[in-house]
């Protein structure tokens, strides 16, 4: 049994995201939860909500006979999402472009 957790429009960047979720991946739930918790990063605050929505919606879904300690985080993928642009202003009438990246997470939890 199956189960994904999608969350769009994280305003962090996907390559700061992906550094945390290359540590959970294959991992098991209570175990990939424990170490994203106790982690310095907003990443891993993040990731650990989206996992923990896949597990309940595995229970869920299964009607009660699957329980956290058989699941595992099957794929964890994080894409871009939409850049925001803003301009910073520099001497001698020049700009530079700022850009604001956002994320779109995907979990997916299997008992297998």
């Amino acid at each position: 049994m199956q189960a994904r957790a999608l969350i769009r429009g994280i305003t962090m960047s996907p390559r700061k995201m992906r550094v945390v979720a290359n540590l959970v991946r294959g991992e098991r739930v209570e175990k990939a939860v424990g170490l994203l918790e106790h982690l310095p990063k907003k990443a891993g605050r993040l990731i650990a909500k989206a996992i923990k929505s896949a597990a309940a919606n595995a229970e869920e879904r299964s009607g009660g006979d699957v329980s956290v300690e058989d699941l595992k985080v099957a794929t964890i993928t994080v894409d871009g999402g939409p850049v925001v642009k803003r301009w910073m202003p520099r001497s001698m009438g020049r700009a530079n472009r700022i850009n604001h990246r956002s994320s779109h997470l995907t979990v997916v939890v299997s008992d297998e």
